[in-house]
């Protein structure tokens, strides 16, 4: 059999991974409405600030961008951003494994990245504070492949050194777990290579990254370390094992990675547990201690609370890369350049996605509970994809009737009891119409709308407002808000169909004369309307 020959023809394979994989991204963009998260973080880029109460600001500052400052608010252009990201991401990926390697390696790593549904969907999709931090993180690691193992620095060594001073800062901007792209960094230097330690472009490179996060730093001075104390009671150990947890961390982290990617990663693990030589020692130490504190931190904080897969995301990277160069340093032993298995991964992902726009747009079937009106949809993952445009449409209908009859005053605004549905609300139902959604509560349950309250001229006293209680997220507004309302009185109620089908209420409620006594915690600096 004729030999496949590298260059332009693999050129042309790495193009189809990224034009197939963006084009159902896209896709996908059109069809589904914006989930939970990405509701909120939307709310980053309404409501600028150096940093926010959960992460900080890059990912706000990425939808503002693909958004064009907020003028085209729609799914698609807010999830613009993250797709052309994963985009870039690939070909960076592959250009970085081929330097290390071969091109097929960089193929091969391309393929793994776009077959992940971390790095293609939660990463490389939807608005999360991931989406910037794959970017800086392949950036970072970049740069520590050239000039970690240098041992006669030099100037061009230094400025790239400083550079990664900038994507490491960068990355810490987009999201918390960066600090371990310079945990990583730090520990090889200790363990390989110290020669470092005696110059000062480490120092500075250090610098440059604190600064960059030094608006993070600033904010929490202002708020009294609020994202801190948010974060340690979100991992803070437990009394007691929790095995448990454990498994659901580890069983998530193999769906999140793509099972089938798993299989094929094994014996590249193997190869390395055993020692067997198929990359550069000085490279295989920088990628393991890139990836595997950031893995050992937070698979191990599920032994004692629970924590989310995509924490510990980015800790396969190294992990993608090093399996890539495996496979391709197996390729000659073969008589194909793509083994068929390679394809099984993205088939599967290919699938699942499938699967999962028919369950969410489509499907007659009800996931969650529906034992009585008030909790139907509960539980069902596809509900948080669906129906709030539906919702949004009949608030402009009842509203209108509800102003038109004097029940309301005009433009009234809506209030809600946590970030999601709140979030939710906002972005589908009050945004469009014109009104503003407030949210009363705990600090941990309502979030940055803490701070959106304020910035949005605060609830008045004597001010009716709507309530909009979604049966998956149904709670009584008579337990949450009787002390802040001198009466609650019912509307309507509004069905959520998916085809024939209705798979959610949503119950519409006056809120009459605000008390003035829900008591404000955070100050707050201008907003962006």
């Amino acid at each position: 059999m004729k030999e496949f020959q590298p260059g332009a023809k693999v050129k042309t394979y790495l193009i189809t991974i990224v034009l197939i994989s963006t084009a159902i991204r896209l896709v996908l963009a059109a069809l589904l409405e914006l989930g939970n998260d990405e509701v909120y973080y939307w709310t980053y880029a309404m409501y600028p600030a150096l940093s926010h109460f959960d992460h900080p600001p890059l990912v706000g500052l990425v939808i503002d961008l693909f958004t064009l400052d907020g003028l085209l608010q729609d799914d698609f252009f807010m999830r613009l951003g993250p797709i052309l990201l994963a985009a870039s991401n690939t070909i960076l990926l592959y250009w970085m494994v081929k330097k290390i390697g071969d091109e097929w390696g960089g193929l091969y790593a391309a393929l793994f990245f776009n077959s992940s549904i971390y790095f293609s969907i939660l990463s490389g999709f939807a608005i999360l504070p991931d989406a910037p931090l794959i970017l800086f993180w392949l950036l970072s690691l970049n740069v520590l492949i050239d000039v970690l193992p240098i041992y006669k620095i030099d100037n061009t060594a230094r400025a790239k050194l400083m550079l990664f001073g900038v994507f490491a800062g960068l990355a810490v901007l987009s999201k918390y777990q960066g600090i371990f792209i310079w945990l990583g960094a730090i520990l090889f230097i200790l363990m390989y290579n110290r020669k470092w330690l005696t110059d000062y472009s480490f120092y500075f490179a250090g610098l440059i990254s604190l600064l960059i996060a030094l608006p993070i730093v600033w904010w929490n001075l202002e708020n009294n370390f609020i994202t801190l104390a948010f974060h340690r009671e979100r991992v803070a150990p437990s009394y007691g094992l929790r095995f448990d947890y454990f498994i659901r961390e580890v069983i998530g982290q193999m769906i999140y990675q793509n099972p089938l990617n798993y299989l094929l990663w094994i014996p590249a693990i193997i190869a390395i547990v055993k020692r067997k030589s198929f990359i550069d020692p000085q490279v295989e130490r920088i990628l393991i201690l890139n990836g595997l504190p950031l893995w050992l931190v937070f698979t191990g904080f599920s032994l004692f609370r629970g924590t989310l897969p995509h924490w510990t995301g980015p800790a396969f990277l190294p992990v993608i890369i090093l399996a890539a160069l495996f496979l391709s340093g197996q390729r000659n032993t073969q008589r194909r350049r793509w083994p068929i298995k390679m394809f099984a991964p993205a088939c599967l992902l290919i699938f699942s996605l499938g699967l999962a726009v028919y369950l969410i747009n489509y499907s007659p079937y009800q996931l969650g509970k529906q034992h009585q009106v008030t909790n139907t949809g509960q539980n069902d993952f596809t509900q948080d994809m669906y129906g709030w445009s539906q919702i949004g449409e009949g608030f402009i209908e009842i509203s209108k009737r509800e102003e038109q009859r004097k029940n309301m005053p005009p433009q009234s605004d809506v209030i809600s009891f946590r970030w999601f549905p709140g979030a939710h609300l906002d972005f589908y139902v009050a945004h469009p119409a014109g009104r503003k959604v407030f949210l009363i509560g705990g600090l941990n349950d309502i979030h940055k709308y803490a701070w959106i309250n304020e910035e949005r001229g605060g609830l008045i006293k004597g001010n009716d407002y709507y309530y909009i209680a979604p049966s998956n997220y149904y709670r009584d507004p008579s337990e949450l808000f009787s002390e802040y309302f001198d009466r609650i009185e019912p509307i309507d109620t509004l069905q959520v169909r998916r085809g024939v089908e209705v798979v959610r209420y949503a119950f519409f409620y006056r809120m009459k004369r605000y008390k003035g006594n829900f008591k404000s915690v955070v100050k707050s600096g201008p907003a962006k309307e």
